[in-house]
């Protein structure tokens, strides 16, 4: 039995303001979900979905969104309408000659509208990939954890992307920061067809470490580079 991604969990201080920043950059509408707030997606594109914290963001996320842009008068709109929403320009020590531009949300979480002509995430939606910091250890994992299929490995550097397209997941390889606090953004998934302790089974077997079990049932684990991610009960 393999597991679906679910949906990419924020954690938030403002839900309302934070989905109805996302929603406006995305196109999306925004259900209420047992306590939170859920964008979700079409075509394979992922969903998102944000939950009530009090965590404080220290250094860098581990994952960023990355937009596309099907020209550059798109890029520029979709930065100014991200502008417009509550984002703001972040210098993360991108070069001059770069041309993706980089952004940060209402709550300082880091994104990037890419430029047009990026052939790695042609074809792959608005919501083009989440990169992540991460070793290929933790890409294979994940390849397995979801049943997709490897698109990119070489250099240490992994991808992954659904059998059916959209938003690809990749990881930048070595070296990656520390983690000294829980993530602000992870994964939850659930079962593709039940069986919720089989399936939490199946992903420690494969590299994940159990933590915990929330509130709600759902069974916290990290993978094999430490991050949490949730699998959610029937």
């Amino acid at each position: 039995m393999l597991s679906r991604l679910l949906t990419v969990t924020f954690d938030a201080h403002d839900v309302a303001r934070l989905a109805q920043f996302w929603a406006g950059l995305l196109g999306r509408e925004v259900v209420e979900d047992a306590g939170g707030a859920l964008l979700p997606g079409e075509d394979a594109q992922l969903s998102l979905r944000f939950v009530p914290s009090r965590a404080v963001k220290v250094g860098p996320n581990r994952i960023h969104l990355h937009l596309t842009s099907a020209s550059h008068a798109d890029q520029q709109h979709t930065v100014a309408t991200a502008l417009a929403l509550g984002a703001s320009h972040l210098d993360v020590g991108q070069r001059p000659e770069e041309e993706h531009v980089v952004l940060a949300d209402p709550e300082g979480n880091e994104f990037c509208v890419i430029e047009p002509g990026n052939t790695f995430l042609a074809g792959c939606g608005l919501l083009g990939e989440l990169a992540c910091d991460g070793t290929r250890e933790v890409g294979l994992f994940w390849s397995e954890a979801l049943g997709w299929p490897l698109v990119w490995d070489q250099d240490q550097e992994t991808a992954v992307q659904s059998p059916h397209g959209g938003t690809k997941i990749a990881w930048g390889g070595p070296p990656v920061a520390p983690k000294k606090v829980r993530n602000r953004q992870r994964f939850d998934l659930a079962p593709a067809g039940g069986g919720h302790q089989a399936e939490v089974d199946r992903l420690i077997s494969l590299g994940a470490t159990r933590l915990e079990i929330d509130e709600d049932g759902a069974v916290v684990l990290a993978d094999p580079d430490g991050n949490e991610f949730c699998v959610k009960g029937n």
